[in-house]
């Protein structure tokens, strides 16, 4: 993280937010824990972002422009400089934002769908249900950090350290590298599929 007194008071308290939120979850952060850990006062906090709710909204911006800006640069350039202490916070906040049941919570998520939509818009893929192949996607993604504990057991490793973390994405780029359905099998499947969604009319 960046050194405290190299950040002005909003960028401190949105930086402590982050740390807190990540850790004990939105709610089990109060503004007074993260109004200390920031060095600043309640009504500081208070000043530059009215509620915990809107910090909370804060943060998520953040974040969210931090996280997808990194995936962009390595989606497109192939370009990843380094495992940072601040990427690992950054997916621990996210995970915690999307899962804590709330409708700032869902609001995230549909945003993540948002830009992943866009993403496919710019690709040739060609899928038959955009948003269910975004949604899935996105899903299957996250689920990577959601079944943090599981992987970091049958890995040996913590996936939420840098060596653990470089494993696991590197499966996941092996993974989406392989043709695990021929196009001729996936067109079967897909067939029965809509079988099951429409029967036919039996005689």
């Amino acid at each position: 993280m960046s050194s405290q007194s190299d950040l002005t008071a909003r960028a401190r308290i949105r930086e402590a937010a982050i740390t807190l939120f990540a850790d004990r979850g939105i709610e089990g952060a109060t503004i007074r824990d993260i109004a200390q850990a920031a060095s600043v006062s309640s009504g500081l906090l208070r000043h530059h972002f009215g509620s915990k709710e809107g910090l909370r909204d804060a943060c998520d911006e953040w974040v969210l422009g931090q996280l997808t800006g990194i995936s962009a640069r390595f989606a497109t350039l192939q370009v990843f400089d380094h495992i940072s202490p601040e990427i690992l916070l950054w997916q621990r906040y996210m995970i915690r934002s999307l899962m804590d049941g709330s409708p700032t919570g869902a609001a995230l998520f549909d945003r993540l769908i948002d830009f992943g939509e866009q993403w496919l818009a710019g690709t040739d893929l060609k899928v038959q249900d955009p948003r269910a192949f975004v949604a899935v996607l996105s899903v299957m993604k996250l689920s990577l950090f959601t079944m943090r504990d599981q992987l970091s057991r049958v890995l040996g490793v913590d996936t939420g350290e840098p060596e653990g973390w470089v494993r696991m994405l590197k499966a996941s780029v092996e993974i989406f590298s392989q043709l695990l359905v021929t196009p001729e099998h996936a067109e079967l499947m897909l067939q029965a599929l809509d079988r099951v969604h429409t029967p036919e009319e039996q005689p």
